[in-house]
């Protein structure tokens, strides 16, 4: 599975995941600049399978029905690893 981690998600998570995932960061892609919108249909394009946030806005700027993947929100009271990990 091939996924993406949004700039607001420690780039350190992406080495939790299974060896079989795929997982990249927005900012080891070098897309940190890039607002929601354009962010996504870069990842459409490059074929990721899921996009991992925490930014709580994202599904009401965007309609993720028409993207082909998930975006997933994850709700915790900071965005740091140790949050994170449970």
């Amino acid at each position: 599975m091939k996924i993406l981690l949004d700039e607001s998600i420690p780039v350190q998570l992406a080495k939790l995941f299974p060896e079989s995932f795929e997982v990249s960061s927005v900012s080891g892609l070098g897309w940190n600049a890039l607002k929601n919108g354009e962010l996504l249909e870069r990842a459409t394009q490059q074929r990721f399978e899921a996009l991992v946030t925490v930014d709580r806005n994202m599904p009401f700027q965007q309609n993720s029905e028409q993207l082909g993947f998930p975006v997933l929100v994850v709700h915790v009271p900071k965005n740091r690893l140790d949050y994170l990990l449970p």
